[in-house]
């Protein structure tokens, strides 16, 4: 329950003011069909972050369970300082919206996804936490509870978040994270 309550926060947070958000912003103001969207954001989620915590489980395996530790420290704590950095969206996708809201959000939100801060803590949540399907289902959950309220209410809501008082409070999570990794044995 740790694993999945743990990541979901995480990536909730995490997901306030990234690209993605952005992303699914603009594809709200673009598509009327919201479900689609909805529907879109959750699979290419699931899928993609399957896949970064299989590579996190997978890291395990190889690696000695101390230097493991230190390095999932070390990603909460850069992960910390990178949420401070804004994010902003790339407009290329256009091309995409022929599509429809459904393929053009799953394929923009996969490819958004890759090397991206949520991706990157699923990893960091997997390495941490051996269960994978807790992590996965949690991170996936916290992109959806950081972007159906964005897809639902739209444009009107934007502009209305101090987004650098979240950055901010997402940055010491991360670092808390970092310090209970160092301090706590799992």
């Amino acid at each position: 329950m740790q694993a999945f309550l743990t990541s979901t926060l995480s990536v909730a947070i995490a997901e306030i003011g990234d690209k993605t958000q952005l992303l699914a912003l603009l594809l709200a103001t673009r598509f009327k069909n919201k479900s689609a969207i909805i529907i879109g954001i959750t699979v290419a989620t699931l899928l993609n972050h399957f896949a970064a915590a299989w590579i996190g489980q997978w890291s395990l395996t190889w690696l000695d369970e101390n230097l493991a530790r230190y390095l999932v420290a070390a990603s909460f704590f850069a992960i910390g300082v990178w949420v401070l950095i804004p994010d902003k969206v790339d407009t290329q996708e256009s091309r995409l919206y022929q599509y429809g809201p459904l393929i053009a959000t799953f394929i923009l939100f996969f490819l958004a996804e890759i090397g991206d801060k949520t991706q990157v803590v699923t990893v960091v949540m997997a390495a941490k936490y051996d269960n994978l399907t807790a992590v996965v289902m949690g991170t996936t959950l916290g992109m959806l509870l950081a972007n159906v309220p964005v897809v639902i209410a739209g444009h009107y809501s934007a502009d209305k978040l101090p987004l650098s008082w979240i950055h901010r409070g997402c940055s010491l999570l991360f670092i808390i994270l970092g310090v209970t990794t160092l301090v706590y044995q799992q």
